[in-house]
């Protein structure tokens, strides 16, 4: 994943691929650093978060209905 001129990190699906090169000059903390900025701006840890354990479709559409109830009653107040 990291080698001495740049820093990438691709999606399973292809979906977004994250790369940093090495600038001249640049030491290995700041495109480090560049490198996580660019991870969270692409808000890549979420959904690698959520997808750690397999949830079902029922399960997904639960939460999902949970989480509009609770935007409706804050949306009422």
């Amino acid at each position: 994943m990291c080698s001495g001129r740049s820093i990438r990190v691709d999606n399973r699906e292809g979906v977004s691929v994250i790369s940093v090169e090495l600038r001249p000059g640049e030491s290995q903390e700041s495109i480090l650093k560049r490198f996580r900025k660019s991870v969270a701006e692409s808000r890549i840890l979420p959904t690698v978060r959520q997808k750690r354990w397999f949830t079902s479709k029922s399960e997904v559409r639960r939460i999902k209905r949970q989480k509009a109830i609770r935007k409706a009653r804050r949306t009422q107040r």
